[in-house]
This record gives C-alpha cells, structure tokens and sequence, in this order.
C-alpha cells in the first residue's frame, strides 16, 4: 500500500519536493492533498501535480484522513503551529529544516510527536543521500582513521531573497545554510555535542547574521570549523581529516591517492570519489522544473520516512530526534554569540 502523502505550503519547496515523490512508484508514494492559505493556490499547485483534493486551510488537511504524512514547507517561523497542528489530529510529519526556530521550539515538537505517538523528522535531505550513507559507511570502516577534524563551507549572496534576508521570516545563514554544515559535523562525530562552541561574524542590516564562523571542539583535541553565509559565495565543500587520509570535496587540482572525495555541492551530493576512483550517484531526472539545485534528491528523504512508518518507528535512525535538538542548541548559542534574536526567543 502505498504511502498517502499531504502536502502542506504551496511555495517552491513544496513544488520540488512533489516532483520528487514523482520520480518514486506510485505504489509506494502517493500525494493526496496540498493545502495553502489561499485556496486557488492550493487549487493551481494540485492541477500542475494532479493531486486530487486542494485546502485553502491547513486545518483542512489536518482533518483529511486519507493522509498518512504531512510534508510542512511553509517558512521557518510557521514550523512550530503548524507542526502542532498536524500532530494534533495524529498525522505523522516530515519538518522542513530547521526543524523550528530555536531549541524550546524543537523540544514543543518533539514533547507533541511524543504525546500523539506520531512519527516526526527533520527534513534533512542531505543525510539521506547515496553519498552521505556512502561516507559513513567509510568512516564506520575507518578508511580515514581517527577523524581530528572537520570543515564545512556553505555560502551564496541570498540577501535579495526575502525569507533568507528578513528577521520576521525567519532569515539568517545559520538557520538556513549553516545547519546543512552542522549536521554533516554531527553526522561525522555520531551526534556528539562540542565541549565547546565559538563563534564570529557579521549581521546585516535587518539583524539577521550575514555571515557566520563556528569553530567546535570535541573531546580528545577534536575540532569542527563551519562557515555559512548570505552575502558571499563561498567554495560549498566540506572535508574531514583523519590521521590516515580524507574525506573531501574535490579541488581541481587534487590528485592524492588518499582522498575520498565527494562534488562541492555539499547539501546534496551525486559523486564519490575515492583513492582516485569515481563513483556516480546520479538522480533521477525531474519531470518539470525546478526551484533548487538536484532537488529530484528530496527523494531519498521520503523514502526514508516510508521506511520508518513500515516499520511502526516514531523517529529517523538516520535524523533522531536528538540531532535535530543538538542542531538547534548550537545555533542557539551561535546566535547569542553573534548578537541575533527572533520574537520566537522572547516567549516564555
């Protein structure tokens, strides 16, 4: 039986994540519902994907039960409402990342899935591509050794770009590029929290960070450096260094026999290469255009939640719940450092 998806949000996210599902059989993935807040965008958004039934209301959707899962693309500050909302009415949810806008937030989602007994995720897509299973795989048989340090860049000049630039909706690097870095740190140290969080940068005219370095050090001299930023394009890669060789993007210029190396689109990566050898991942190919870079990739997500719900889990193996609360505590504390509040840090 296939699994009945609702799709929640009509914007660009939601488009790509809908062709995604149709690059998978339709005996497994099925999408029955997309609500928006405007009924004919709901309606527009369901007869370019041909889903049967369109919401002018979340609630609506919340009611149909026909849904197995909700996926919430809405902007980062409605995570938390609308998360509640479908969990409420017993129906599972793959969360856009960040999973919400700081760490009590992300406890209020995971208390909610726990309450119902609902399954819950963080969409983080990256975690669920060939190569990032690839990569641990690797790690996991020590093809680097004892890994001592990792770096992940992340960056493009996004200020134009109103959710990405603006405080009330939820703007800033971190939130949006800098958790992609984050997570590849804690994927790499098996979700272990830093001993201790330093962090530098700049914030842009509307209070958000523009710019963020974050160095981490883990136990037994270990160090993470993370770079994500909205007002400049940065190399994108990521690499971990271990005492026997490393784990990285390609330079152009690298020819070492010792590299694992994966493409510079760290969020979302098609090819591995390793001791010079090549290997390519590639994804399917979409069936209308897209709004992101290898979008067809969300793909690898959804089947993961599929497999979750087949087997009765209420979380990820591969995105647990505490991930998504350790991701959230050090942005936290990231933002604390660089001075960058939300109205959502002011409720108690």
């Amino acid at each position: 039986m296939a699994t009945r998806w609702g799709i929640c949000s009509a914007g660009k996210i939601s488009h790509d994540f809908s062709v995604a599902l149709r690059t998978l059989t339709p005996e497994d993935h099925e999408i029955v519902a997309v609500a928006a807040r405007d009924l004919q965008h709901a309606q527009e958004f369901a007869k370019k994907h041909n889903i049967p039934r369109a919401y002018g209301s979340y609630d609506e959707l919340a009611q149909d039960p026909d849904i197995d899962v909700v996926y919430i693309g809405t902007i980062h500050p409605y995570h938390l409402s609308t998360g509640k909302l479908f969990m409420k009415s017993k129906k599972n949810v793959l969360i856009e990342k960040p999973l919400a806008m700081n760490s009590r937030e992300v406890k209020e989602l995971i208390t909610a899935a726990r309450d119902n007994s609902v399954f819950l995720m963080e969409a983080i897509w990256t975690r669920f591509f060939p190569v990032s299973l690839e990569v641990r795989r690797l790690l996991g048989q020590g093809e680097v050794g004892d890994v001592q340090m990792v770096r992940a860049d992340l960056g493009a000049p996004l200020t134009h770009i109103p959710r990405l630039a603006e405080r009330e909706l939820g703007g800033g690097a971190l939130l949006d590029l800098g958790i992609y870095c984050l997570q590849f740190v804690f994927m790499v140290f098996n979700g272990e929290r830093p001993e201790s969080i330093q962090a530098t940068g700049h914030r842009i005219d509307s209070g958000v960070d523009g710019t963020a370095v974050l160095v981490l050090k883990f136990s037994g001299n270990r160090l993470a450096i993370c770079t994500c930023s909205i007002t400049m394009m940065s190399t994108c890669d990521a690499v971990i260094i271990g005492t026997k060789g490393t784990i990285k993007n390609p330079a152009p210029d690298s020819n070492s026999n010792q590299d694992c190396q994966v493409p510079n689109h760290m969020w979302c990566p098609t090819t591995l290469e390793v001791n010079g050898k090549e290997t390519g991942f590639p994804l399917p190919e979409a069936g209308m255009q897209l709004n992101f870079t290898n979008s067809t990739g969300l793909r690898y997500e959804a089947e993961e939640v599929r497999r979750c719900l087949l087997k009765g889990l209420k979380e990820s193996p591969g995105m647990l719940w505490a991930h998504s609360n350790l991701l959230a505590e050090v942005i936290d504390e990231a933002r604390r450092q660089l001075g960058v509040t939300y109205d959502q840090d002011n409720i108690q």
